[in-house]
């Protein structure tokens, strides 16, 4: 794991994603060399500082590529919107629920992601998929090679992550290039659906998660009998009991998984592990609609798979870093040992020996989702060679 905080785990989990994302490291020595001392501040005077550098260099590459525009050279102008969107996103995810003026970097993080994907001609188009009196937000990324329906994997959020951030990690890519497509939603909880629509956290994911397939059946680019679903962190809670209550689902993958997410917040109180935002315990009020300590903990009872898995008739991998330090291994091996029905079930613990140690292999995501990839699209019916 990259450490440029010695003494800060969120902050370098927040700069280890973005070079997941493509940030690029002399960008990232800009941005954080000021901040070594505010890493060892309290939570709201760090993040605010992590902001104003973060959001300094997305505003400066949007301003070159304002002037890469102005000369029709829009494929550079892309690129660099695209990088200035993770920085947006990156210092967007470390603020406080209600931090003045997060509202106003979200949006503007929103134009400047869509702005960079048009103009860089990326395979990816925004959808929208109707739910209660809004919808669920989507990046569609087609098979490539594939002539009518391709089977897909549905890849949803864990507790703060976004589908900007899933997509910019790469497995829509590496699928769309074995045969496979994606759709990356902000479900309920994460992304838009929490931050303009209000949509929390359900403990049964079926409910969003059939009206998704739902969708999915209504398009003549899908194969609806090959829908898969994957999900990372929390989505390791999420997609499992998704695919447990929806037969519809032909497969399921966890990159890393979380069987118990309830007693990983009673390890929290006690202080074991590591937190993934600042401002936790708000945040996860927040995600979940809770409103206080008290009814969080109640909604957090319901949030485990013990009891759940032998529904699941169904292909599925459990992956999981030998070196989580949020989720501890034992876990995985909890939701691998119940998944009892499935005729195809694969336990794959990511080593230092191929990387991706740490959770959900934030640390080092090329070859545990290169292996992620190659197994859907083993099961799916993708291919594994060009």
């Amino acid at each position: 794991m990259f450490k440029y905080f010695p003494t800060n785990y969120v902050w370098n989990l927040s700069v280890d994603l973005a070079i997941e994302m493509g940030a690029k490291i002399g960008e990232i020595e800009e941005m954080c060399a000021p901040l070594e001392d505010a890493a060892k501040q309290p939570d709201a005077a760090g993040t605010k500082a992590f902001r104003e550098t973060w959001s300094r260099m997305a505003d400066k590459l949007c301003a070159l590529a304002e002037e890469d525009e102005a000369h029709g050279r829009l494929i550079s102008a892309g690129d660099k919107y695209n990088r200035a969107a993770t920085y947006y996103l990156t210092a967007e995810r470390l603020q406080a629920h209600g931090a003045p003026g997060r509202l106003a970097l979200y949006g503007r993080f929103l134009d400047v992601f869509a702005r960079g994907l048009k103009l860089s001609g990326e395979n990816c188009i925004r959808v929208e998929i109707p739910y209660g009196d809004a919808h669920i937000s989507g990046l569609y990324v087609r098979a490539e090679g594939v002539d009518g329906p391709a089977p897909i994997l549905v890849q949803v959020n864990g507790l703060d992550s976004t589908k900007e951030m899933k997509y910019r990690v790469g497995l829509p890519q590496w699928l769309a290039k074995r045969g496979v497509s994606s759709l990356v939603i902000d479900q309920p909880g994460t992304g838009e659906a929490l931050r303009l629509h209000g949509m929390h956290a359900v403990y049964d994911s079926e409910r969003w998660a059939s009206k998704v397939v739902d969708w999915l059946e209504t398009r003549a680019d899908v194969d609806a009998k090959r829908i898969g679903l994957e999900g990372v962190s929390l989505g390791g809670y999420y997609c499992p009991r998704a695919v447990a209550f929806e037969p519809r689902f032909a497969m399921g993958v966890v990159w890393g998984a979380n069987h118990d997410w309830r007693d990983v917040q009673k390890k929290r109180l006690a202080k074991e592990g590591s937190f993934p935002v600042p401002h936790y315990w708000e945040h996860v009020r927040w995600v979940w609609g809770a409103k206080d300590q008290d009814e969080f903990m109640q909604i957090a009872e319901h949030v485990h798979l013990d009891g759940i898995l032998d529904r699941i008739k169904v292909p599925f991998l459990v992956t999981h870093g030998e070196k989580d330090s949020q989720i501890p291994l034992h876990w995985a091996v909890r939701t691998y040992d119940q998944l009892v029905n499935s005729p195809k079930r694969e336990l794959k613990v990511f080593t230092e020996r191929e990387g991706g140690v740490q959770h959900s292999s934030f640390d080092n995501s090329a070859n545990a989702g290169a292996y992620i990839a190659d197994w859907v699209a083993e099961t799916l019916g993708g291919r594994t060679a060009v």
